[in-house]
């Protein structure tokens, strides 16, 4: 039963990455690279797919629409840090635009978590059923594997929504965070939370921990195929390859395991933001070189991008 009392906070303020003044001109320089780099290479990688008709094929369509969900990812949570430290009286958001925040980052990151996955698995199609991959990833499937995530995502996270906005927040309003997140403003509520907490759980055990054990099965499949491989030159070039796939997938799961998925008594403030920093501004960052910088295909329609801008200038 919620006491009479109680009223509704109309904002919040975001405390950011760090509440020590001298490390934010540090912070500020650091994140407005990484966000750039972000964006331009996400870009530059849609573009490069959507320009160059041999860039037509599964593999691709998904690249190209998980560089759209990472810049979007990194677009719903870098700029509002960005700005609150530089304008230092401007660290407070209000009710519903930290609603509105947070569930674009959860429709945004759960459509990453997913889009992942269905790389991974076209990934092991093509390594492991070579001959019949061009009919089993169909259009149609293809089309499933993408259209399918955007409306659950959109589902669960208006769901997320939904839930948050039935609880009351009074008293103290400083969120330990650089954007709006679940499991921080949970613990802000003075309304019961426990029927978020058990859907966070489980959407968690859906999104997170799902793809992550079938990205796991996807890529023993692969090692075992690739060591069948006669060539020495290829083995390698594939391993390297699944390698640097790998250390993103470790570095997104592991991150993200560690915030929704692990007991709270082993979590804390700085340890959510140092995880959230990985999923939402290094990943994003990281995954147009990761998936761009082994791949000559992509790398030469990057080349004829750059040089057909170049030549429409001069």
């Amino acid at each position: 039963m919620e006491p009479d009392n109680q009223t509704n906070s109309s904002e919040f303020i975001l405390l950011g990455l760090s509440e020590k003044p001298e490390q934010e001109t540090l912070l500020f320089a650091l994140f407005l690279c990484m966000y750039v780099v972000t964006v331009v290479g996400n870009l530059l990688i849609i573009l490069a797919i959507s320009t160059d008709f041999h860039l037509h094929t599964p593999m691709y369509f998904f690249l190209a629409n998980l560089s759209l969900v990472d810049f979007c990812l990194a677009t719903d949570t870098v700029p509002k840090m960005l700005v609150s430290i530089q304008i230092k009286s401007n660290k407070s958001i209000s009710y519903s635009c930290c609603l509105t925040q947070m569930y674009f980052f959860h429709f945004f990151g759960i459509m990453d978590s997913v889009l992942i996955a269905v790389m991974a698995y076209d990934r092991f199609v093509a390594i492991c059923h070579p001959l019949h991959y061009t009919s089993i990833m169909s259009p149609r499937l293809c089309g499933l594997l993408v259209g399918g995530p955007w409306v659950f995502s959109g589902f669960i996270s208006l769901t997320h929504i939904l839930l948050m906005a039935r609880l009351v927040f009074c008293g103290n309003i400083e969120l330990p965070h650089y954007f709006c997140d679940l499991t921080p403003l949970l613990r802000l509520s003075c309304t019961d939370t426990s029927v978020n907490k058990i859907f966070v759980l489980i959407v968690a055990g859906m999104v997170i921990a799902t793809p992550f054990i079938c990205i796991l099965a996807s890529y023993a499949h692969i090692i075992v195929a690739i060591v069948k491989v006669p060539s020495a030159g290829g083995r390698k070039k594939t391993f390297s390859t699944c390698s640097s796939h790998l250390s993103v997938v470790v570095l997104f799961y592991g991150t993200t395991i560690g915030v929704y998925l692990c007991p709270s008594s082993v979590r804390t403030a700085m340890k959510e933001k140092a995880s959230a920093v990985m999923y939402t501004a290094v990943t994003p960052m990281l995954n147009p070189f990761i998936y761009s910088l082994r791949n000559r295909d992509l790398k030469g329609a990057l080349m004829k991008l750059v040089n057909r801008k170049i030549t429409s200038s001069s």
